[in-house]
């Protein structure tokens, strides 16, 4: 209990935990003046593997049913943790938090080749369909919404992402888009229908291939709106406009520049391209091992810079950069509250181990947003300096537009 005691009590700067061991003896950590939780460990090797490896094993234990909260959930743990610790005031209870990095950071140069690719898009895309459809909104968009209120429904704040996004592409009628990770087509398919574009979207799950190609069916459009099953590093052609949205965390470190370079040889000369991702505030670092081996395998979260060394490389210029900070939070919080909902249904298609994981995947993003070291980039980019006109106003103008023009959804995934 030592190590645990000195591991807990570090990290809490705030609030109150109380641990019950196995054989009922329990002893309280933190100065109080925040929340409060009961914390009961299910055998003697809970407290030694989480001194050993806090990132991986707070998860795991958890996931398992070996570490149980007693009166609050598990966000609610992670939140009295994570909140106490926030990136942006450093502290020694960051560095716990860290700890088993440097084994994490021969990961980060791993390489993320096509066939190791569509094994890890896979793992977790691939999952049942009805899944999916239990917490995302009714496009099915699996990335950060955008809340120009934070107290929008879902609904509304993904389709303020899409409008966001295309008025950033800066459209016009019969131009050729591509879709770098299409996932089950929303965007591809709202992209043709308020701006009149053509577009390929390419994924590499064959589940969300499957369901876009039958929305562009059911939507009248499979002429224009197509999607392929092929990575990105294999396509050949020149398009006007690219997106690609949530699917540059998989690229991985190691494949930065190469990612860029195709992107470009793929742009045309007056294209326009723009990239949206979950970023690291400051300096990118281990993947989360907890997300790495569950959740998302192979995946590695860029910081500005590392986008910006490996852009300037290949001269593609970065006309416009946006950072959403609490966005993802949002989403996450509305994503965690629909997941709880259906709990019974996904324990029915699962287990209630997948649901624990699920749970602590879900919470674990909304901690990392709100005050760990994440947050969303949203960047354009450019091969050609007059490629857009010379201030902002286009996007806020297309995007009013975009907004009042998409009264008719397509048909839900």
């Amino acid at each position: 209990m030592a190590l645990i005691s000195r591991l807990v009590g570090t990290l809490l700067t705030k609030g109150r935990i109380t641990l019950v061991q196995p054989d009922g003896s329990s002893e309280s950590y933190g100065p109080g003046g925040g929340k409060e939780l009961t914390v009961r460990f299910a055998d003697k090797r809970v407290a030694f593997d989480l001194v050993r490896n806090p990132r991986l094993n707070v998860g795991e234990t958890y996931m398992d049913g070996r570490l149980i909260i007693e009166d609050g959930t598990i966000l609610d743990l992670l939140e009295l943790i994570t909140g106490a610790n926030r990136w942006e005031d450093g502290g020694r209870g960051r560095a716990l938090m860290r700890k088993g990095k440097m084994k994490g950071l021969r990961k980060l140069l791993r390489r993320n080749d096509a066939k190791r690719s569509r094994r890890n898009v896979a793992h977790h895309y691939d999952l049942k369909d009805e899944l999916y459809q239990l917490f995302l909104d009714g496009d099915r968009q699996y990335s950060c919404a955008y809340f120009t209120d934070p107290a929008n429904s879902l609904e509304q704040a993904q389709a303020h992402k899409k409008a966001h996004i295309a008025a950033k592409l800066y459209l016009k009628p019969g131009m050729r888009v591509l879709d770098i990770g299409s996932g089950w087509g929303g965007t591809a398919l709202y992209l043709n229908r308020v701006a009149d574009v053509d577009v390929l979207g390419i994924t590499l799950s064959e589940e969300q291939l499957k369901v876009a190609r039958r929305r562009a069916e059911e939507a009248g459009v499979a002429d224009r709106v197509k999607f392929e099953l092929i990575d990105y590093r294999h396509l050949d052609g020149t398009f006007d406009r690219i997106v690609s949205i949530g699917m540059f965390e998989h690229v991985g470190a190691a494949h930065y520049e190469e990612f860029y370079a195709k992107c470009r040889d793929l742009l045309a000369e007056d294209g326009v391209m723009l990239l949206h991702t979950i970023g690291k505030l400051g300096q990118a670092g281990a993947p989360d091992p907890f997300t790495d081996k569950w959740i998302f395998p192979g995946y590695h979260l860029p910081s500005l810079s590392q986008m910006s060394m490996a852009s300037e490389k290949v001269r593609l210029i970065a006309s416009d950069v946006e950072m959403l900070r609490l966005h993802y939070a949002y989403t996450l919080r509305r994503w965690l509250e629909r997941a709880t909902k259906a709990r019974g249904q996904i324990v029915a298609m699962y287990d209630e181990r997948f649901f624990r994981m699920w749970e602590f995947y879900l919470a674990g993003g909304i901690v990392m947003f709100e005050s760990g070291a994440a947050c969303n980039y949203q960047v354009q980019y450019i091969r050609e300096r007059h490629a857009v006109p010379i201030t902002r106003d286009y996007m806020m103008e297309a995007e009013e537009r975009y907004r009042k023009a998409d009264t008719a959804p397509a048909k839900a995934a």
